[in-house]
């Protein structure tokens, strides 16, 4: 990874913004995919705005993007592209969904971006060169009491009847809601941005796939945080053969106690 690589991915969230921007509380066309999931013209015409500066300067490197699929798959440096993670949001003119940005070396995410192209929020992570939110370098917080944690969870209809039954675990064993122990349901990858910046303590998720994620984990360990799936494993390329499950930690010190609530 190169200050190149970065300024890249910077471009490309511009060019993914520049392509949702028009189409935000406007008139967009709409259909559901194969997987239940919707899919707007602006997620389309945000992941084929990026895909066309890497094909043009980026031959070598391989794309995994939700709504194109891959391609160079042997490559060792892959482009994770969610055009719009959090398309119902931004279907209900919600400004907290983003546009993430990752990229991955030998399977491992190095380099992140989650964009949010309404509010104007960029955050950019780099595994081992920290985060910075527009510009701005970011550190998540410590969390001393574990029974007053703030916890997010995007929806809890996207557990399975055993994945909704370790999160409840882990909400009763954060404080199940009370004023000084909130739990925030809805904000996809914003939450992440969220926490890296310190206004977050821990999020629970499950049924990610890798376009979900793979943005996220530089972001929040850049931050200080820590990422891993519901077994304490750090998170790569195949992590959502698993069940896609996913935490986030502002204080690593913490995810002992997150997975011993959940067990």
């Amino acid at each position: 990874m190169t200050p190149a690589d970065v300024a890249l991915a910077n471009r490309l969230a511009d060019a993914a913004g520049a392509a949702i921007r028009p189409l935000f509380r406007g008139d967009w066309a709409a259909e559901t995919k194969a997987d239940k999931s919707p899919v707007t013209e602006a997620d389309r015409a945000a992941e084929a705005a990026m895909r066309a500066i890497l094909e043009a300067e980026r031959k070598d490197d391989g794309i995994i993007g939700e709504e194109y699929g891959r391609s160079n798959e042997g490559a060792g440096r892959q482009w994770v592209l969610d055009p719009i993670d959090g398309t119902v949001s931004f279907m209900a003119g919600r400004p907290i969904f983003g546009t993430l940005i990752a990229l991955m070396q030998d399977g491992w995410p190095v380099l992140g971006v989650i964009d949010q192209p309404i509010a104007g929020e960029r955050w950019v992570g780099q595994i081992g060169g920290g985060t910075t939110f527009n510009g701005k370098q970011v550190h998540a917080r410590t969390c001393k009491d574990f029974t007053a944690a703030s916890l997010a969870t995007s929806s809890p209809h996207y557990f399975t009847a055993d994945q909704a039954d370790g999160y409840m675990k882990l909400a009763a064993a954060v404080g199940g809601n009370r004023p000084q122990a909130p739990i925030i349901y809805g904000g996809d990858c914003y939450n992440y941005g969220l926490l890296a910046g310190g206004h977050l303590d821990i999020i629970c998720e499950a049924g990610l796939q890798i376009y979900d994620y793979a943005a996220l984990v530089p972001v929040v360990e850049g931050a200080g945080g820590v990422m891993s799936d519901w077994q304490g494993n750090p998170l790569d390329a195949d992590s959502a053969k698993d069940g896609g499950t996913v935490l986030a930690l502002g204080d690593p010190a913490r995810l002992e106690d997150v997975l011993e609530a959940m067990g």
